[in-house]
């Protein structure tokens, strides 16, 4: 159902959403907060459409504000969406002239009573948000500093002016980035070195990564720019070799870990949906992302020495892949070449170096015939040794068979010349 109001007030905005939603057959309020999202004429379609798909997840009622000042008469005009598919409720709310300056005063009478108001900017966002008229409302102020230009973009006025409640969608972007990076230090626990972060030409996003690495590693962390989307890759340096996340076409990443096989990650780049659904299911302030904001401060007064990985602990790492890969090249019985070995020993590989390893590995191979060779030898001298003791075993046994069949004709024969000589009885004289 959808309700077109023109030239009214709060009140009747209020009384229409009950009608609505006794027509629509409930009455009951089902929804755990309001959501308000100030935004303009151009951009409300998406921002509206946004926020009735994070409602799906949690059922709320969304104020969109577009505010026109200007010097024409204050005014309202509202229009009032129940049912159609809108889990919740939905009202887009333009407001005119000086009624434009103070948008609380509208919004204040249809926020939900007893439940939390978060406040959502999708063009950007003010540079402090708790000092806002309607950020003073909210519970939860959600920014987007990669909406706007990246010159207004101030985080040393937003550290300044933090106040518990306040996040970013680009901050909000980092989440399943930071997980996975500190999944992989719990995996391989080991000393980080320096650490790296990739990604397009003015990303708060990768800005905040970088701030966020350096303060929880204490290394220098350094930021170098590619042809986007977003974050490419994050590289975290050890001496065992890098702990890598790379994202080159903004879906797919591949998990890198030293002594593991690389492993694809899906990492697909979210919606302002998924990513207000997430700001959504956590109300309570966000202290990482406070303390990311100071640390970036501090990291903005670095000198750029500090935010850069120096080409030692490149080399070492390096040096580190070299050589586990050598190692796997000889455990499987291949020759390293060259210049393998000379990465793993840090040097660069000399003609004669590789004349020499071609010579060995051409070594290695008659040799390898050779021992198969004499493998084959055995085994076959081997199966006929056995076959002619296996011979062997059976003419003894026939022959002491014919031996035991001679004894016994023997026997049988002398027996019978024997009972044959024995003299017959005489007869006793009278007992006839």
């Amino acid at each position: 159902m959808i309700i077109d109001l023109t030239g009214t007030t709060s009140s009747e905005i209020a009384s229409a959403l009950l009608k609505a939603r006794r027509s629509a057959g409930s009455p009951a309020m089902g929804m755990v907060g309001t959501i308000v999202v100030v935004v303009d004429e151009a951009s409300h379609h998406d921002a509206m459409k946004a926020a009735n798909e994070a409602g799906r997840e949690h059922p709320s009622r969304v104020l969109v504000a577009i505010l026109r000042p200007g010097r024409g008469a204050a005014g309202l005009d509202a229009e009032v969406r129940v049912g159609e598919g809108i889990p919740g409720e939905a009202v887009l709310l333009r407001l005119h002239g000086e009624l434009a300056r103070v948008p609380e005063s509208v919004i204040t009478p249809l926020l939900l009573p007893d439940s939390p108001v978060i406040v959502w900017w999708p063009g950007g966002g003010p540079k402090v948000p708790a000092e806002d008229p309607l950020g003073r409302l909210a519970r939860r102020r959600v920014t987007d500093a990669a909406a706007g230009r990246r010159a207004s973009v101030d985080f040393t006025a937003r550290a300044e002016g933090y106040a518990p409640g306040d996040t970013d969608f680009a901050w909000t972007r980092l989440t399943p980035w930071r997980a996975l990076m500190a999944a992989a230090l719990d995996q391989y626990p080991t000393k980080v070195l320096a650490a790296e972060v990739v990604s397009a030409k003015g990303n708060p996003s990768a800005d905040l990564m970088a701030a966020w690495l350096q303060c929880r590693l204490g290394v220098p962390v350094e930021h170098k720019n590619s042809r986007g989307p977003g974050i490419t890759a994050v590289r975290m340096f050890t001496s065992s070799g890098p702990i890598a996340l790379t994202r080159p076409d903004g879906s797919v990443a591949t998990f890198t870990i030293p002594g593991a096989p690389d492993r694809p990650v899906a990492l697909k780049r979210r919606t302002p949906s998924e990513l207000l659904s997430e700001e959504l299911r956590r109300l309570d302030p966000d202290d990482v992302y406070a303390k990311t904001l100071a640390c970036m401060v501090e990291r903005e007064n670095m000198p750029a020495s500090a935010k850069k990985v120096t080409e030692a602990d490149r080399r070492s790492t390096q040096a580190a892949v070299s050589r586990a890969a050598a190692k796997t090249a000889a455990v499987g019985g291949k020759a390293a070449s060259a210049e393998l070995e000379a990465h793993a020993a840090g040097k660069k590989a000399t003609p004669a170096k590789k004349a020499a390893a071609s010579k060995n590995a051409a070594a290695k191979k008659p040799a390898a015939k050779k021992t198969t060779s004499k493998r084959t030898a055995k085994s076959s001298a081997a199966r006929a040794s056995a076959t002619r003791s296996t011979a062997a075993r059976s003419t003894a046994k026939k022959a002491t068979a014919k031996k035991a069949a001679a004894g016994q004709k023997t026997a049988s024969g002398a027996y019978k010349k024997a009972v044959a000589k024995k003299p017959a009885s005489k007869r006793v004289a009278g007992r006839s």
